[in-house]
């Protein structure tokens, strides 16, 4: 009996993968890590193959945690982030690395080593900016591409396969290359909502004109959840399923838990626009879905088909959240290691130091989090964090206190995209919180008073969700995307905002506002 799916999600740090039946419900998890390689600044490369092992390692690991036998499953499905991977014509490994070594075949999504790549990209003014907020990323496909056949001529040379790595991981688990609609629409440049998708004007502009055929991508994506096959007999036996699970099209991560708690809204588009996703852990990422385009500068999108189909989505996104918290641990003389006991720690004393001060503690510190950039609604990689307030007391309290002010400017940035949104024609008022930072009680805290929303804690694991959904759906048990969405929906837990904080963090909002001001004049006397 073929009754149970397997999702599988691949992040910066680990795979993990979950099995669930029909009604979505996780009957087993498992996580195994996978390394990252930084050999220069602004440098993060992995290991192809290290991934697809450590997924194998995760998906068998969660089918002892459900006590399920590898004949019951049905589909399954991968999400992942939007890092690239590099393969050379037969398939093998090709490295990215200045360093050389094969293994290191794959640029992780937060390496900035293309921000020049993506300054140019900007600078053509093509159309296709108008779909990704107006500002190329370094986080996007194309400036990579454009750095290694600039930087790195002789693997661009013997390049014959670029994967987005949802797609190399379908690739690994089925033989198809097949690419997804929502990893060529997001992060390549595909325009899809037009025909045709591939703007070969632009990718001439930027010198990269054979791409498309160099990396073997196809004329069209394949729509998330399609069945691309069986898996393949080599790839069952990894994993520990068998051939007759079928392989459906993935998606990126971060889409996934948009899946996992905005797809129940599918077949209320008007209601959508109600509705906002904040998938947060390492980064955050904002999505919002409608049923109409909405260009927002700043804000890249809108995509065509990324999360459901027939409708748009914008994403925004903070490029340093869970990460900007674990620098300031690191970073403080009182710090130390940024581990779960650390984090409690602080956490704890800020509760305790919060009862005595209220929301006023720390109340002159206040702090720009765009340590890696501001992704929304600036698109601005260059920019820099900043903190104001800072006195020489390097107490444990004093680490305490800069650490809430940090995640209060965390909320207030996705406030600051959220009010953009908002001015393009959307309604949001309701925040759904799914990711790491759920385990974080001031943060869940200031989502809600902060950014001023109801905000939805999601009740289990989205990220996992939204793509045994897509499994559920290449696998036959629901006759498309939508309903899979409909008949696996995520419960979760409501906070309203606290009226009595609305004064304190509107102050705060409006000095949040006046620092971005404050940093641009700073940048301009010195020339940046």
């Amino acid at each position: 009996m073929r009754d149970l799916v397997v999702g599988v999600d691949v992040g910066t740090g680990s795979a993990r993968a979950g099995v669930l039946d029909y009604s979505g419900r996780l009957l087993g998890r498992a996580e195994h890590p996978i390394d990252m390689h930084q050999p220069e600044t602004n440098h993060a490369e992995h290991d192809s193959e290290q991934i697809w092992a450590a997924v194998c390692a995760a998906v068998r690991g969660a089918l002892a945690a459900a006590k399920a036998d590898g004949a019951r499953i049905a589909g399954i499905s991968f999400d992942a982030t939007c890092s690239l991977v590099l393969r050379d014509r037969d398939g093998g490994q090709l490295s990215v690395s200045r360093e050389g070594g094969r293994r290191w075949d794959t640029i992780v999504w937060l390496d900035h080593r293309a921000l020049g790549e993506a300054e140019e990209c900007t600078a053509t003014g093509h159309r296709v900016l108008d779909f990704i907020g107006g500002v190329m990323s370094p986080e996007m496909e194309t400036p990579k591409l454009m750095w290694l056949r600039r930087h790195l001529p002789e693997r661009w040379a013997q390049a014959g396969y670029f994967f987005d790595l949802a797609d190399f991981l379908t690739w690994k688990a089925s033989g198809s290359l097949a690419r997804s609609q929502c990893t060529l629409t997001c992060k390549w440049a595909y325009l899809g909502h037009e025909e045709p998708g591939w703007q070969q004007d632009f990718f001439a502009s930027v010198g990269i004109p054979d791409m498309v055929e160099r990396g073997r991508l196809p004329e069209r994506p394949s729509p998330i959840g399609q069945d691309l096959g069986p898996l393949t007999p080599r790839a069952a036996d990894e994993l520990g399923l068998t051939v007759h699970a079928r392989v459906g099209v993935g998606l990126i991560d971060a889409h996934a838990g948009a899946l996992g708690v905005l797809g129940a809204y599918a077949d209320d588009p008007q209601g959508l626009d109600r509705h906002l996703a904040l998938i947060a852990g390492t980064s955050s990422c904002v999505m919002a879905l409608s049923a109409e385009a909405r260009p927002t500068p700043g804000v890249w999108g809108p995509y065509y088909g990324a999360v459901l189909p027939d409708c748009w989505l914008n994403e925004g996104g903070q490029s340093a959240t869970g990460a900007l918290l674990d620098h300031i641990i690191r970073w403080h003389g009182a710090g130390g290691t940024p581990d779960a006991a650390m984090h409690k720690r602080i956490v704890d004393r800020v509760m305790e130091l919060r009862r005595a001060e209220g929301l006023d503690l720390g109340g002159r510190l206040h702090v720009l989090p765009d340590f890696h950039g501001n992704r929304s609604p600036l698109a601005d990689p260059q920019a820099v964090g900043v903190i104001s307030g800072l006195t020489l007391d390097a107490s444990f309290d004093s680490l305490c206190r800069l650490y809430w002010r940090s995640a209060v400017g965390i909320a207030l940035g996705v406030r600051h995209i959220l009010e953009t949104l908002n001015a393009r024609g959307y309604g949001i008022d309701t925040l759904h919180v799914t990711g790491g930072h759920l385990k974080n009680p001031l943060l869940m805290e200031l989502y809600a008073d902060a950014a001023r929303c109801t905000v939805i804690e999601a009740d289990g694991d989205a990220v996992l969700l939204g793509t045994g959904m897509v499994a559920a759906t290449a696998a036959g048990f629901y006759p498309g995307l939508g309903q899979a969405a409909g008949g696996m929906r995520l419960k979760g837990r409501s906070r309203a905002p606290n009226p009595a904080a609305s004064e304190r963090f509107d102050r705060d909002y409006r000095i949040f506002l006046e620092m971005h001001d404050q940093r641009r004049r700073l940048d301009r006397l010195g020339g940046g």
